[in-house]
């Protein structure tokens, strides 16, 4: 009796994909984008959001339901753009606010240098 590899007694109840579904390749489920968007550019838990779809898109695929793969395939592709996006745009925008503020405020510093010295002159005719 071989015991080294568990056997199914019961039949699988996988559906059966339909006939344009078996000629288009399989969705892909992103997962790989997922995961970094997870770790290293969470901005808003996008990232964590399109983790959870590409694991579900993971599962309707490995089931068969191509058609529920590829919505949330799509879905974790959306939200795998938004979260690049938003961790890539937003902070070079805060650097770009940085930049002009400290060129505005050197320029401003450098108009107002008269405003803020004081010259002492050697003499005193106010004084009498």
């Amino acid at each position: 009796m071989d015991t080294s590899y568990p056997r199914e007694d019961y039949p699988s109840h996988k559906r059966e994909p339909s006939p344009a579904a078996r000629a288009s390749p399989p969705p892909r489920d992103h997962l790989v984008w997922s995961l970094f968007n997870t770790i290293y550019m969470n901005f808003c838990c996008l990232g964590f959001v399109a983790l959870a779809f590409s694991i579900k898109a993971r599962d309707r695929k490995v089931s068969g339901d191509v058609e529920a793969a590829r919505r949330f395939s799509s879905k974790a592709r959306c939200y795998n753009a938004l979260a690049t996006a938003g961790s890539v745009v937003l902070p070079l925008l805060l650097a770009a606010l940085v930049i002009t503020g400290v060129l505005h405020l050197s320029k401003l510093a450098h108009e107002s240098v008269g405003f803020f010295t004081y010259q002492f002159s050697g003499s005193d005719d106010e004084d009498n």
